[in-house]
Formats: C-alpha cells, sequence, structure tokens
C-alpha cells in the first residue's frame, strides 16, 4: 500500500484535484445568454466600423494624425516615467505570468482545471485573433508613419489593432469572467476596465499607438471575452480529457508494480514445468538411491554395464593386502558388508 510520502508531486497534485469542489454552490457558470449574444453582435459591429473607418481614411484617421502632432509624452512630461512602468500592465508575458498564479490557486482550492484551461484558450484566441489582424492589415505606428494624412494600411507593420490593450482586456477581464460570486463579478469587471483603458491611454501617451489601434484593441479583446462562453463545451472536454490521461498513466504504473498480498494470505507455490518424458533419461533399475551409488557411476567405464551380482570378483593390482589360502572367495552368495581399510 503506498503511502503520503511515497506519491511523487504529481499524484500529489491530481490527488487534490480528485476531491469534491470547494467552491461555492451557487457558482454563476458563465452562459451564452440572449444579453451576451446581444453584446458580442454590437461589439463586433463596432469593430468592423473602426477598421472601415481607418482603411477608407475617414475623419478618424485624421484625427489619429491630430493627436500624434499634439505629442502628450511633451504636454505631461512629469508623468512619463510612471507611464513607462504602467504600460506594463498590458505586455503578454508579465500580466500572463501574475493572472496564471492566482487562477493556479483558484484550481488548487477549487479542486478544477477550469480557470487555467479558461486562460489558456482565452490566450490562445488573443494569439490568433489578434495576430492574424495585425499581419493581415499590416498598418503603420506613428513613428514610422510616412505621408501625413495616410492610414498606412498594407506597410508591412504590427500595430493595428493594439495588442497591449486587447492584452490588458483579455487578461485581467479574465478575473471577472471566473469570479465566483455576481458582486465580485462586478467588482472585478471595473478593476479590469479601468487597468485596460489607463494601458490604451498610455500606448497613445507614449506615441507608440494611434488612438484607433487603441480603439480596435479594447474591442478585439472584449469579443474574446463575450465568445468565452462558446468554449465552455470545449474546455470541459479538455480538463475529462486530462483526467483520463491521468488514469491510464495511474493504471500503467500499478500494471508495471508488483500488487501487495493481503495480510495472512498464503503465498503462492511455484509449479515448476515437468520434463519431457521422452527427453528424460532411463535410470539404472538397480542403481541405490544413495548418493555414494550415483556418484559411483560417474567413474564405470564405458560400455555395457552388467549388475553388481554378475560382476567377476577381481583384486586390485597392487593390493595392501596379501592372498590367504583358508580366505573364502567373494561371491555373489556374500552379503556381508567389507570392512577392510
Amino acid at each position: 500500500m503506498r503511502t503520503e510520502q511515497n506519491l511523487t508531486r504529481v499524484d500529489r497534485v491530481f490527488a487534490r484535484l480528485d476531491r469534491e469542489p470547494e467552491r461555492p454552490a451557487h457558482l454563476d457558470m458563465p452562459h451564452m445568454s440572449r444579453h451576451r449574444v446581444v453584446l458580442f453582435g454590437l461589439t463586433l459591429a463596432f469593430y468592423a466600423a473602426i477598421v472601415w473607418a481607418v482603411v477608407t481614411t475617414s475623419w478618424l484617421v485624421r484625427f489619429d494624425w491630430q493627436v500624434m502632432f499634439f505629442r502628450p509624452y511633451q504636454q505631461w512630461p512629469e508623468i512619463h516615467a510612471f507611464l513607462d512602468y504602467y504600460v506594463v500592465l498590458g505586455q503578454r508575458g508579465p500580466t500572463a505570468v501574475m493572472v496564471a498564479a492566482w487562477l493556479g490557486w483558484r484550481s488548487w482550492r477549487q479542486h478544477t482545471l477550469r480557470p487555467l484551461l479558461t486562460l489558456g484558450a482565452s490566450l490562445l484566441l488573443l494569439n490568433v485573433t489578434v495576430g492574424a489582424a495585425k499581419l493581415g492589415m499590416g498598418r503603420l505606428g506613428p513613428h514610422y508613419a510616412t505621408a501625413i494624412g495616410s492610414n498606412e494600411m498594407w506597410r508591412g507593420g504590427d500595430i493595428f489593432p493594439s495588442g497591449h490593450t486587447a492584452n490588458a482586456v483579455v487578461t485581467w477581464g479574465i478575473l471577472a469572467y471566473m469570479a465566483s460570486t455576481p458582486r465580485a463579478r462586478r467588482w472585478l469587471s471595473a478593476l479590469s476596465a479601468v487597468i485596460a483603458l489607463g494601458v490604451g491611454l498610455t500606448t497613445v501617451y507614449l506615441g507608440t499607438h494611434w488612438l484607433s489601434d487603441v480603439l480596435l484593441g479594447w474591442a478585439a479583446g472584449l469579443l474574446i471575452l463575450l465568445a468565452l462562453p462558446w468554449f465552455e463545451p470545449l474546455i470541459n472536454r479538455v480538463e475529462a480529457w486530462i483526467f483520463d490521461l491521468r488514469d491510464t498513466w495511474r493504471s500503467r504504473r500499478a500494471g508495471t508494480a508488483p500488487v501487495p498480498a493481503p495480510v495472512g494470505a498464503p503465498k503462492p507455490v511455484s509449479q515448476r514445468p515437468q520434463p519431457d518424458e521422452e527427453t528424460t533419461p532411463m535410470r539404472d533399475p538397480v542403481a541405490s538411491p544413495r548418493v555414494g551409488a550415483q556418484r559411483g557411476s560417474v567413474h564405470l567405464a564405458p560400455g555395457p554395464h552388467s549388475a553388481r551380482s554378475e560382476r567377476t570378483p577381481v583384486t586390485p593390482v597392487g593390493s595392501r593386502r596379501p592372498p590367504h589360502p583358508d580366505r573364502p572367495t567373494r561371491g555373489a552368495s556374500s552379503a556381508r558388508p567389507l570392512t577392510g581399510n
């Protein structure tokens, strides 16, 4: 029987996840309601409108240039040092590590992999959708603009939509999405909205993004959060597949390890295979079962052997005992054992 000291770290993690969940029974799991579908449709329409306004070089592009010429980092230089650090809240690496640490603790406490799997699904959707849009539209940023008043589209850039802004919306918004109570969800939604709004405006202040980039980044991140309930069945299947894989791994380990016998049970007797009768050599029917007789048979001369009673007594050459005329001859009828040296 395996004890707690013999369990590996992976075994202890899965043993923890095997327990009943400790999350509240009234946990409101997000689902694709009609209200959410309407918000998703409105956000998608806003996304398409921003793209159309930039592609057609509308008033939004002219406003982008006006903000760029305003140079906010020169208007308020006293906050430049603070915003250089604040914009890190929109970078993929640091934010993913911080949020994954929190959701990992949630997974450990609630005994489920759903928080971490949901974070992984949201980041995967973010990389695919925002990355494809960046490469597809290829817009240049303010620092690399070539013509005043141009939308700078399809010139090999990767600035539209803003990745910092979309990442801030998704990574901080996932905390509100995974909240246990409606009240916590409202507070975390407000907090994530403030962080995402600040990150987007910070990129405009630093001159790394157009204002339209930030607007499209907000829409892209919100679309991912609104679409997550559609991926909940897939997340549940992935979690079940992970646990099935764990069970298979455990069964394979149990199959290779010896199973301990119950206390007090008799040990099984190993039955040796009986030798084949055709290959078993025939024994001498008159041979003695004693060990001495068996050992003496290996010193016999080669050839056919006769019984001991049919053999002629022969005096050994160089015997130390001299011949005596009154000594009886050794014959087959004599059964007394020899006592000489």
